[in-house]
């Protein structure tokens, strides 16, 4: 009987996560995400339940369906348009001696509404984050407060991070899109930080893996003072750390899948922190022929 009971709730909550991922893309915009928080079981430690049910949270807009069902259509015909002219909507000719490429600069709040700012505020700690423009406009600003306390819940253990991380690309009726930098070999910024250093984080989604997505890191060291910086990292030097390893001929960075960049700081040192971005690019340095950065052992070298 209970191999029963529990067969069956192993098909109700499989067929919940089915359903979720079909119509959440269809009416999503119809219900003003409400079916989202249907399907959210998160819930901080300490905090009380919701009590109200949450079907009474749905908020149906039948215009507001109608325009985001315009828009979804407009990309839709934009998206066919690009595919049709070649790669990124430019000739092959052209994509294939592309050198550069500039992927973010922050001139506008509009640049900046393509990125989210994120604190261990979200388990409970107290670090502060805040991301505007800079002066004159010509740059992002990030700044805040980083507080290594650790939350009394009884099962927070370390605390005391900030981040900011790009928006991943999303196409035409919720479809998961991606970033191709498979052209290049080298990530460009050029920053102004205070001394302390940045992790740099790229997410993509592996072809072969049973995890959501692959985080290369890469610990960025600022020198402070009033000058910027043009930092060039090749992806070589990029660390696979979701899976505790370095990359390697059997786990590369897939730059054809690039799910997000981002940007933490978690120095474990109280106090103020800032990091000013005039922009974020792509290099291909033709002099750069490094394709492994790390060394590696064979783990049963012959004889």
């Amino acid at each position: 009987m209970a191999l029963t009971v529990t067969l069956l709730n192993s098909v109700y909550l499989h067929g919940r996560r089915c359903r979720h991922k079909i119509l959440h893309p269809l009416l999503g915009p119809l219900f003003s995400d409400s079916v989202s928080k249907l399907y959210s079981s998160y819930r901080r430690p300490g905090s009380q339940p919701e009590t109200k049910p949450s079907w009474q949270s749905i908020d149906f807009s039948f215009k507001k369906g109608i325009d985001v069902l315009k828009t979804q259509i407009s990309m839709l015909k934009k998206e066919t348009k690009d595919y049709l002219v070649g790669p990124g909507g430019q000739p092959f000719n052209h994509y294939l001696l592309e050198q550069t490429r500039v992927l973010w600069e922050f001139r506008s709040q509009e640049d900046l509404n393509k990125w989210v700012i994120s604190s261990d505020v979200e388990i409970g700690g107290k670090s502060e984050v805040y991301l505007k423009l800079g002066r004159n406009n010509q740059a992002a600003l990030l700044y805040g407060n980083l507080n290594t306390e650790v939350p009394r819940d009884g099962e927070t253990k370390y605390s005391g991070y900030c981040s900011m991380r790009a928006k991943p690309p999303v196409g035409s009726f919720a479809r998961k899109k991606y970033y191709d930098w498979s052209n290049f070999n080298s990530l460009y910024l050029r920053v102004r930080g205070d001394g302390r250093p940045w992790m740099v984080n790229i997410y993509t989604d592996p072809y072969f893996s049973h995890q959501k997505d692959d985080l290369y890191n890469y610990f960025m060291f600022t020198r402070g003072g009033p000058y910027w910086e043009e930092i060039k990292i090749p992806f070589s030097k990029f660390f696979l750390s979701s899976r505790g390893r370095v990359q390697d001929d059997q786990h590369p960075i897939w730059l054809d899948k690039v799910s997000t960049l981002g940007f933490t700081i978690g120095d474990k040192v109280d106090g103020p922190f800032q990091l000013e971005i005039d922009f974020i690019g792509l290099l291909n340095d033709r002099a750069h022929t490094e394709e492994f950065a790390y060394e590696t052992y064979e783990k049963n070298p012959p004889a």
